[in-house]
């Protein structure tokens, strides 16, 4: 809708994970060649762990695309499956017919695949989206396919994507033959606040912009503020904005467009409500005291009220 009149190609902020707005700064093109390193070790599972919405699934898309020819990329993206359906998912990802056989008979039919393939000069590389979501005993059944292997070489490498609850997980006792066998561990960071304006610029030039400031100072340092840095939630305050804007028909991204973005974002106004909260319940806490303690309660009710006003001037800025 805006695109013309922002002199753009195509969206600029879709949450869509395109590689060709693969962003490789704050670490993300270090992390991408360390996990292409990684896998052409072919030793172990590698982890790979961040936020929702901090770009874990770019990232995943990245590396599918840089592997080399040589390396086959199977997906495993339904965190579902019972541990009796893990084989059958790679065994349909591979293109074998596994209908009608036992769980046993489906292994050694994916064993003797992974060995034609290593034989040929190939080398597969399974992908595991969601992790943390999957059933523990699913987790073990991905683990035990590591078992798959030659007297040199494991014959499936294994990349685990997934939010932190992924390592909490891992952490459990059950699950320590799976921690043990993980070799290589990254974590996505948010970005920082000053490179949110990098970003939006690296993503509007990307779409076709021509160039110059489209996003104010002011509307980056807010947009930097209300999303904390993750790519998601700056992608869809930045699209929200620039549609403000078209509609405005402003030339720049002002404050008051990013306004209006957040207006729409229930991430946004769930974050400005904590220091509410804090006040109230710090505040309820002073009648309930010693008299003789009461006033260093006060004292705290009125710091966190002074932290709701600044959080409240904030929001209107």
């Amino acid at each position: 809708m805006y695109f013309t009149h922002f002199g753009l190609r195509q969206a600029p902020f879709s949450i869509t994970p395109d590689p060709a707005f693969f962003y490789g700064g704050n670490a993300r093109g270090d992390m991408l060649a360390a996990l292409l390193y990684a896998v052409a070790q072919g030793e172990g599972i590698v982890k790979v762990t961040g936020e929702v919405g901090s770009g874990k699934t770019m990232l995943c898309r990245m590396l599918e695309r840089r592997l080399p020819p040589h390396v086959d990329v199977l997906w495993l993206v339904n965190p579902t499956l019972a541990p009796g359906e893990v084989p059958y998912a790679i065994a349909a990802e591979l293109g074998l017919d596994a209908s009608g056989r036992r769980g046993d008979q489906v292994l050694r039919q994916l064993n003797d695949e992974l060995i034609a393939r290593h034989a040929a000069g190939r080398q597969v590389v399974l992908l595991v989206e969601e992790a943390q979501a999957m059933p523990l005993d699913s987790l073990e059944a991905v683990r035990l396919l590591t078992n798959l292997e030659t007297s040199r070489h494991k014959l499936l490498q294994i990349v685990l994507f997934g939010q932190p609850e992924l390592d909490a997980h891992l952490a459990l006792p059950r699950m320590r033959q799976l921690a043990e066998r993980i070799t290589h561990s990254f974590f996505v960071p948010a970005l920082p606040p000053d490179q949110v304006g990098t970003f939006l610029a690296f993503r509007l030039r990307a779409a076709g912009h021509p160039g110059g400031a489209l996003f104010t100072a002011a509307s980056t340092r807010r947009i930097a503020r209300a999303s904390r840095g993750i790519i998601r939630r700056i992608n869809i305050l930045a699209d929200k904005a620039l549609l403000a804007a078209y509609a405005d028909d402003a030339s720049t991204v002002q404050v008051r467009h990013v306004r209006l973005a957040e207006r729409e974002c229930g991430f946004v106004r769930a974050s400005t409500a904590v220091p509410a909260v804090v006040a109230a319940v710090v505040a309820s806490l002073v009648a309930l005291l010693h008299p003789r303690r009461r006033a260093a309660v006060l004292a705290l009710a009125v710091i966190a009220a002074v932290a709701t006003v600044v959080a409240a001037m904030a929001a209107l800025t």
